[in-house]
């Protein structure tokens, strides 16, 4: 059976580096490995005796960080490759940061713990008309003898009372839209009916026309052909039928942005 020790307030060399660079303040990214070194070994001096098997642990971590602090002091030369251009500190960066993100998690976990404990649960209790409450109707015994054969027949007479509700007339109506009327199209066709007839009663270019949105559409067109000279109205005695001349020899097309 091991028996584990704690340090101090370290629980090994990783949570000892993490403390040194944290009480610093050095960027983990970037250790300053020499000062690092001296201070993790100037520890080691000053521990006490303690158990071998996790002595050994400081130990080995001690001559990681002296094999580093050598790699960076020696001189740089040219790298052949990729491998040999690698900073000696990536791997133990990348064991300070696993080491930093389980620990961060495990206290996460006791303060969890903790909140845990202070939570008290109410035990179950029902009111007693809630738990004397019967349903009116057994269920199990409403769907004992229910087979898939009227299950079907069920939907059946389901979807036959929706289609007795669906209009056999109106149901295949389609949808009725109201087409656009165009102001340069009605003025043109206009012109073309005042130019092959000169004078007409009004009444009668009215009965050309579809809708209500046909008749004032044309009404507005006459007033700017009126405006523009091209048509002469003429109404004798008053409720007599309004007669329209057509005064020009040709037809001049218009654009719905000029109205």
């Amino acid at each position: 059976m091991s028996l584990s020790v704690t340090l101090e307030k370290f629980e090994g060399p990783l949570d000892l580096l993490l403390h040194l660079i944290e009480k610093n303040k050095i960027n983990i990214y970037d250790i300053p490995i020499v000062e690092i070194t001296e201070q993790y070994m100037d520890y080691i001096r000053r521990m006490e005796e303690q158990d071998m098997e996790v002595m050994s642990e400081f130990l080995v971590m001690a001559a990681t960080l002296l094999n580093i602090k050598s790699k960076m002091l020696l001189p740089q030369e040219e790298p052949e490759t990729e491998e040999d251009a690698a900073d000696p500190r990536s791997e133990l960066v990348e064991r300070l940061l696993q080491y930093k993100m389980y620990k961060y998690a495990s206290l996460e976990l006791s303060d969890r713990q903790l909140d845990a404990g202070r939570v008290l649960f109410k035990a179950g209790s029902i009111p007693p008309e809630i738990a004397e409450y019967k349903e009116p109707v057994d269920t199990k015994e409403l769907l004992s003898d229910l087979t898939l054969q009227k299950l079907h027949s069920i939907f059946e007479s389901v979807m036959k009372k929706q289609e007795d509700k669906i209009d056999p007339v109106r149901s295949r109506f389609g949808r009725i839209e109201r087409e656009e009327v165009s102001m340069s199209g009605k003025m043109h066709e206009i012109q073309e009916y005042a130019l092959r007839e000169r004078r007409f009663p009004f009444r009668a270019l009215l009965l050309k026309q579809h809708d209500k949105m046909d008749v004032v559409v044309t009404f507005l067109c006459i007033l700017e052909l009126m405006k523009l000279g091209r048509m002469h109205v003429v109404q004798e005695e008053i409720f007599d039928d309004i007669e329209i001349e057509y005064l020009a020899e040709d037809i001049i097309d218009f654009e719905d942005s000029d109205f």
